[in-house]
């Protein structure tokens, strides 16, 4: 009979560990989630409002690098016109190649 309820005790206390093991580890992974990917979610988000919010007058730079004012936007193809230097030679660029746009809106609304 002792040796009964040794065996019981022994499976129940390693069923505790096995719960204990999946637990942390779900600790872990939504440390990680909210550490890690929520962030970076956050600051696409911003950026893709940052492009679709570009208008013609703003002054952008490209991811590579190049600075410009926006001349014209083609919504169907998702391009737009931009004007560089001061010989005013135009660019067509992707809408998704805006790295910043450097204009400052006052947003009176």
């Amino acid at each position: 009979m002792n040796q009964y309820f040794l065996l019981s005790q022994d499976a129940g206390s390693s069923t505790g560990s096995i719960i204990m093991m999946v637990a942390m580890y779900a600790l872990l992974f939504g440390a990680l989630y909210f550490i890690f990917f929520r962030p970076q979610s956050k600051k696409r988000k911003k950026e893709d409002k940052m492009r679709k919010e570009a208008q013609i007058g703003d002054e952008i730079t490209t991811i590579g690098g190049i600075c410009g004012r926006i001349v014209g936007i083609k919504e169907d193809t998702e391009t737009l016109i931009i004007e560089t230097g001061t010989d005013r030679s135009k660019l067509r660029i992707k809408r998704w190649a805006i790295g910043s746009v450097d204009t400052i809106h006052d947003d009176a609304e």
